[in-house]
């Protein structure tokens, strides 16, 4: 950036808001100058009075702002400060609690969000100076298009704007000389009065172009044109266009008709349009445009009866992209999931950029659904092939909802939020995949809300609690461990189990917090136990992938031990192996970092992937948990005696631990103990308990009163 110094507005309350300040003074990335303020209604005086002065080196040129101040909160923030500033760049600082409330400030305009958990490196002065360097371009760009509208209404180009009915609103100065009429004598007149023109190779009327532009709601392009002056005989090719004019709504009001003389002005007016529809990173239609594009072929579909198709398409886990690699990546990243996806649909399909890592595919004409379904396949397909971005070789999936017109609706917005829902409902199964509208996915979305709502101040309610399910020696029958699992403990729905909420949290970036509360309550409560003296030893807890990639997972896990004084080898990690898959070698370093805690590591769901024994000896794992789709077939399927078998003794060769999930039967338990399985869970054995419970079962263990065949 250059050595002028760029002038940073921070308002925050947050104890943070100091590191920032200074993070941004002492930044490579500057020079900021930082005016901090702890209250909206000071930034908006700040604002205020940097507009007033007038002078370019007092000028603010971005926003970075908490949205929870002692007198304002959330989204209130954000407009009032938008509503003062519109021209500014607004950054969003924020915890993972409020991540959602910033994702929708972002939709409204902010130009982006951090998270609070990576102010203290490098990544916020970078996206600072990208925002600051963009709404650079953006004021470049403004300027441009302010000329060429002078330009327009000043030299070479011919310009006729007509209203619903095709009759004359404006003619500019060069209009008026070609046409012999003054502005104010064409007002009102059928605009084939005032410019006889005809299509070159139709013989239309220049009428029928206005009309077929304001019809269409898109530009029509023509074929050298003849005109015949009024008042005179002169015939004379021209070069012409006509296209839509839109009111602030985006309603079609009228049309308007440019005949390009001069090739300068043409350049500069066409680049102008051009940019007033395309997304400036990806080239790709905007949300003006597919709005366009999506009206009109509907009104195609209706008139011809046929279906269209709306594919809605958000990049999975790109904030992960973008937190951990920078926005540059990140944006290189959209770019070439962008071309991807124009190459798998047609020349007469729309690929449009929403915004962030959002698209959406307008699918102009189908047969049947299944047509939608095969274009969806196909581009998971290509987003999952490596994206090399320079030394990066970037591994994405998406997540697809579909809707199909007329089934799923009849109005642009009603598919756009049918197909969003769905996209939503891809998510919940498990991400790269896509799914189709269904009629109750509106009561889901519904319920989806109050629940996303509730998650964040679950934990603050002190909601959440941990129920324990035993894990059992199946020699000795004598618990040797704990498993524990998150329940919601709502004041309105009862006991939510996590199936139900855990996905959510997901999406709406509630995850991180109600893992770190997990990691902290087993280990406080495992202790306890061993205070009391009476075990178990060890406790678990399932980590996801999301957890695993935070930058702060690790420390937080030594920290929590340090808090709570549970031995780190008392502690036992359980992964999934698709979470160990999605980055190999970032996930080896993370296991290598927590195996240097001396952290027990489990592999979960063991069994289930493709890859897991060509991978396994890899990471440093310590058990190998059998997965409970094998152990439910041991009584009916000799294949599955076999593999549980195999497992057992590989897991002996390599010096593992194995655990068989699942148990849910006495003829279960009787095949483990005839393979030597060294342990299991399951609800035969016992269901999860609460704490209390735990407690009473284990008291009852010490007495000598419970064993594999009491525990229940």
């Amino acid at each position: 950036m250059s050595s002028i110094s760029h002038n940073i507005l921070l308002i925050s309350d947050a104890s943070d808001a100091k590191a920032v300040r200074h993070a941004l003074i002492d930044s490579d990335d500057g020079p900021f100058k930082v005016d901090w303020v702890r209250s909206c209604a000071d930034g908006l005086g700040r604002l205020a009075a940097a507009a007033a002065g007038g002078m370019a080196e007092a000028r603010v040129v971005a926003v970075l702002v908490d949205l929870f101040l002692p007198d304002s909160c959330g989204l209130d923030t954000f407009a009032q400060l938008l509503r003062a500033a519109p021209q500014i760049p607004i950054l969003i600082l924020t915890d993972a609690q409020h991540e959602a409330v910033a994702r929708l400030a972002v939709r409204q305009g902010a130009h982006d969000y951090f998270l609070n958990d990576h102010l203290e490196d490098r990544l916020l002065p970078r996206a600072l100076r990208t925002i600051i360097e963009r709404a650079g371009c953006a004021a470049a760009l403004y300027e441009e298009q302010d000329r060429a509208r002078v330009t327009l209404d000043s030299i070479g180009d011919a310009v006729i704007s007509t209203d619903l009915r095709t009759r004359v609103t404006y003619l500019n100065a060069v209009a008026e000389k070609m046409t012999h009429w003054t502005r104010q004598e064409a007002a009102g007149h059928p605009v084939e009065e005032v410019f006889e023109a005809v299509d070159g190779a139709t013989g239309e009327q220049v009428r029928k172009a206005m009309e077929q532009a304001m019809r269409d709601a898109m530009p029509v392009g023509l074929t050298p044109a003849y005109t015949t002056a009024h008042g005179g005989a002169v015939e004379a090719p021209l070069e012409d266009s006509a296209a839509p004019i839109h009111d602030r709504h985006g309603e079609v009001t009228g049309a308007v008709m440019v005949f390009r003389e001069m090739g300068t002005a043409c350049a500069l007016s066409h680049r102008m349009f051009y940019l007033a529809q395309h997304d400036s990173l990806t080239d790709l239609p905007n949300r003006v445009l597919l709005n366009d594009r999506l009206v009109h072929a509907i009104c195609l579909a209706h008139r011809r009866r046929r279906k269209m198709a709306v594919l809605f398409l958000d990049v999975d886990r790109f904030k992960y992209v973008n937190d951990s690699l920078g926005h540059e990546i990140g944006d290189r990243l959209l770019q070439s999931v962008a071309q991807r996806l124009l190459n798998c649909v047609r020349r007469s399909d729309t690929v449009s950029r929403q915004g962030g890592d959002e698209f959406v595919i307008l699918l102009s004409e189908i047969s049947q659904a299944q047509d939608a379904a095969v274009s969806a396949e196909k581009m998971l397909q290509a987003l999952a092939a490596p994206h090399r971005i320079d030394q990066h070789e970037l591994r994405v999936t998406g997540s697809i909802g579909i809707v199909v017109y007329p089934d799923d609706g009849t109005e642009a917005d009603v598919l756009l939020k049918h197909a969003d829902f769905a996209m939503y409902h891809a998510k919940d199964q498990g991400r790269n995949n896509y799914q189709f509208f269904e009629p109750d996915l509106n009561v889901r979305a519904l319920e989806r809300q109050v629940l996303e709502s509730g998650l964040r101040r679950a934990i603050d309610c002190q909601e959440l609690v941990l129920h324990y399910q035993p894990k059992i020696n199946l020699e000795t029958g004598a618990i040797v461990g704990a498993e524990a699992f998150v329940r919601w403990r709502h004041p309105q729905r009862g006991l939510i189990l996590p199936s139900q909420f855990v996905p959510i949290a997901e999406v709406c970036g509630s995850i991180i917090p109600i893992g770190r509360w997990v990691l902290r309550e087993a280990c406080r409560q495992a202790r306890a136990w061993q205070q009391a003296g009476i075990g178990p030893r060890r406790i678990a807890i399932n980590v996801s992938g999301s957890e695993l990639r935070d930058r702060d997972f690790v420390p937080c896990v030594r920290n929590i031990l340090a808090e709570t004084g549970l031995a780190p080898c008392d502690l036992e990690i359980e992964l999934r192996e698709t979470v160990l898959m999605q980055d190999s070698q970032f996930a080896l370093q993370v296991l290598g970092a927590l195996k240097d805690l001396h952290v027990q590591l489990a592999l979960d769901d063991f069994g289930t992937g493709y890859s897991s024994l060509s991978h396994l000896k890899q990471f440093p794992i310590d058990i190998l948990k059998i997965d409970q789709s094998f152990v439910r077939e041991l009584t009916t399927d000799s294949g599955a005696s076999s593999i549980v078998g195999a497992v057992i003794g590989m897991g002996r060769n390599l010096g593992m631990q194995v655990v068989a999930e699942g148990v849910e039967s006495r003829e279960q338990l009787t095949c483990l103990q005839e393979l030597s399985c060294p342990q299991g869970q399951g609800f035969y054995l016992s269901e999860p308990l609460t704490a209390a419970e735990f407690t009473r079962l284990l008291r009852r263990q010490e007495a000598g009163a419970a064993s594999v065949n009491s525990v229940m």
